[in-house]
């Protein structure tokens, strides 16, 4: 490049190129961070976007491992992870270290909880959803409206898709538009997902993000936007007033956030998996010794997994937590893991 630049930025000419960002957007994207919360399919998306765009520090939290039925979409994942049972964020970082390796990318293999977001998301410039669930993006919306950070939701079912940007002082939280989401609707494990709906909710997403990144808030959309890739269907709702009854926004009372919410058992979206957050660490090596007798066990430095007798499977991880594979029903799930891991 011909104007001074380091020769490193070459790579963000085209993106310098763009009168919005220019080389002073480029600046503020190298020294901002963000968090996404998910590394399924929309989180591949949305980290893959970040990275290769520039932002200075990702950081990628999820509680899954890679599996086969994650490959028709989530396009940061090979097969050599999933029979490497790689945790998400683990192979997602690995992946992305080597897509841009001037961006600091940090892989948190967790549960996002009342007791751990403030760890995560304290120093975010923004706060990208990549979830499955209300539970967590209710967590998520609560933080950023208390602590004044950019919140970007998205969901993908089917051939349908849903984004917003919300953003403390300038407009409704999601909480206003959403007080009462139901949590047992249609998921993509029981009516299917297209891979290019996903792609298109999450370009939304990183686009709202490097607005808010680069300083061009103006720009943002001031409305859900909806639509339906296979019948053909876009539509805009326009951002209602915030709520004076909203607990976050309205009465700042944030209840997401409390540790009642912190989910010592909880069903997994659409998995036919309950996730059990124990008490204690799990010394896999010990573990694996100790589950030997019980049924075939596969283990690597990130989780082991056993084949029970009863049918199910559990899936151990260092942090604590279980899922339970096999069933939804919780009371099955704490039986099953009162008897092989101890309440």
């Amino acid at each position: 490049m011909n104007d001074g630049i380091d020769a490193s930025w070459e790579r963000y000419s085209r993106q310098m190129l763009f009168q919005p960002i220019g080389r002073e957007g480029q600046e503020r994207l190298g020294a901002s961070r963000a968090l996404i919360v998910g590394m399924g399919a929309l989180g591949n998306v949305l980290a893959n976007h970040l990275v290769r765009a520039g932002v200075g520090h990702v950081r990628i939290a999820d509680r899954d491992y890679v599996e086969a039925s994650n490959l028709q979409r989530q396009m940061l994942f090979d097969e050599d992870d999933c029979r490497a049972m790689l945790p998400k964020a683990e192979a997602a970082a690995r992946k992305l270290k080597r897509v841009n390796r001037s961006v600091a990318v940090e892989a948190h293999v967790t549960d996002v909880t009342p007791l751990n977001i403030g760890e995560l998301a304290a120093d975010a410039d923004v706060i990208l959803d990549g979830t499955d669930n209300f539970q967590t993006r209710y967590l998520l919306n609560d933080y950023a409206f208390k602590h004044n950070i950019p919140y970007i939701y998205g969901g993908v079912v089917s051939a349908r898709g849903m984004t917003a940007a919300f953003v403390p002082g300038r407009t409704p939280c999601f909480r206003c538009l959403l007080p009462d989401a139901d949590a047992n609707g249609e998921t993509c494990d029981t009516v299917g997902v297209l891979a290019p709906a996903v792609d298109i909710v999450a370009s939304y997403q990183s686009a709202e993000a490097i607005k808010i990144l680069t300083g061009n808030v103006d720009a943002l959309r001031k409305s859900v936007l909806t639509f339906d890739i296979w019948n053909n269907r876009t539509y805009e709702l326009a951002f209602p007033e915030p709520r004076p009854d909203c607990p976050a926004c309205g009465l700042h009372e944030y209840p997401a956030l409390t540790p009642d919410h912190a989910g010592h058992v909880t069903t997994m979206c659409g998995r036919d998996s309950v996730q059990i957050n124990g008490r204690r660490p799990l010394d896999l090596q010990e573990w694996e010794r100790r589950l030997n007798g019980v049924g075939e066990v596969t283990v690597n430095p990130f989780l082991l997994r056993v084949n029970l007798p009863e049918g199910e499977r559990l899936t151990l991880f260092p942090d604590g937590r279980v899922f339970v594979q096999g069933t939804s029903d919780p009371a099955r799930a704490k039986s099953l893991y009162s008897r092989y891991i101890g309440m």
